[in-house]
């Protein structure tokens, strides 16, 4: 008998992808997070504010770059969450 550890097997594939997105997923909504003080002392009026509009959906816009931002590579989080969610699948089997 062998003293080397036996590794566990990949998720499967269906498995593996909902992990990935989920952890983009959370990426995204902790960047949006982020990005949301960024934009709330930003005056809408003047010749080229958005008036009310803009600051009525400024929430889907920052989502969409928080998204955006992911699908470019992200920051990384994505990354470490995945690890995390494999690593705690292995320790539970």
């Amino acid at each position: 008998m062998s003293d080397l550890a036996v590794s566990p097997a990949p998720p499967p594939p269906a498995a593996a992808a909902r992990m990935r997105d989920t952890a983009e997923a959370f990426e995204a909504s902790f960047l949006a997070q982020m990005l949301k003080p960024m934009f709330e002392g930003l005056s809408t009026d003047g010749p080229f504010g958005g008036g009310e509009a803009e600051g009525t959906w400024r929430g889907f816009m920052i989502e969409a770059m928080a998204r955006q931002t992911v699908r470019a590579g992200g920051v990384g989080l994505a990354d470490q969450v995945v690890a995390q969610m494999l690593k705690m699948q292995e320790q539970a089997q």
